[in-house]
């Protein structure tokens, strides 16, 4: 009983200092993010509700959150660039800072008039990635607004879209393999131009007289087990099983993440032998 009411304590001092414990905020863009870079190029409308970042041959744009997040459940509604989009790339990822940083991304590789956009998904741990897969897209990403979920726990990252899983990475840590537990992250976004890789490997390039081009965000929610603004001292939060439902898929998400892996997987690291072509350097989670 004692133990329990020094976790319970312990809740109610962290929420006195501003904490955010298993909180759903519906995010307003003026009051969750800030505008970083591209010179006027990203901008708020809507009185908060809408954030827009353009891409002109001079720069893109991009924004990040105020907010660090240690494990959290980040929605986003993103309208992509419409038309010829080849070599355009929308970004939209958690990273932490350092040599040794975590990153978890979603990136949509653009293409040409009526070819399919490209979902490119990555986990970085300790600053190494190489833990690509990449979908296509089961609708039309630039005709209205779909949503782009990271739900990360102590469990795994599943990648959703629409709330259907398209990927999951799995904590292996106990078989040596990384996985992003200790450094809180920020949310990231970002449209610019990659045309030397982008789009079928950098062999279509961007079309500058389609510019300027333009993605769309709506509906940010953020729901955290932890979270801190820039002026607080991090204090971890999860200590407690019942603040936050750790995930993993019922039946019904992984007959959903099998149609999907099925249907529209394009690229799978664990499958692309000719980069690992020995059992010293295939990726050791593949074999789990």
């Amino acid at each position: 009983m004692a133990f329990l009411a020094t976790k319970q304590s312990l809740l109610l001092t962290l929420l006195a200092i501003g904490f955010l414990v298993v909180a759903a905020s519906a995010g307003n863009f003026y009051e969750s993010f800030d505008i970083t870079w591209g010179n006027g190029r990203a901008n708020i409308y809507e009185n908060g509700q809408l954030l827009v970042c353009t891409l002109d041959k001079t720069s893109g744009s991009g924004f990040v959150s105020k907010k660090e997040y240690l494990y959290g459940k980040i929605d986003m509604k993103i309208k992509l660039v419409k038309g010829n989009s080849a070599g355009t790339v929308a970004a939209y990822y958690l990273s932490s800072k350092g040599e040794t940083w975590d990153e978890i991304d979603f990136e949509f590789l653009g293409n040409v008039s009526g070819q399919p956009y490209t979902i490119h998904t990555n986990v970085f741990t300790g600053g190494k990635g190489n833990r690509e897969m990449q979908f296509h897209l089961w609708f039309d990403p630039t005709a209205d607004f779909h949503t782009y979920t990271v739900h990360w726990n102590p469990l795994n990252i599943i990648f959703l879209v629409d709330g259907m899983p398209i990927r999951v990475f799995k904590n292996n840590e106990k078989s040596g393999i990384g996985y992003p537990t200790g450094q809180p992250m920020k949310i990231y976004s970002s449209l610019w131009e990659a045309d030397d890789w982008a789009t079928q490997g950098g062999r279509v390039k961007i079309d500058w007289n389609n510019a300027p081009f333009s993605a769309s965000y709506r509906n940010f929610n953020d729901q955290s087990s932890c979270s801190r603004t820039s002026n607080l001292t991090w204090v971890s939060c999860d200590a407690n099983e019942n603040l936050w439902k750790w995930t993993t898929l019922n039946d019904h998400q992984k007959g959903q993440l099998k149609w999907i892996q099925d249907e529209f997987m394009i690229y799978n690291y664990c499958t692309d032998y000719k980069r690992f072509p020995t059992p010293q350097t295939y990726p050791k989670e593949c074999n789990l």
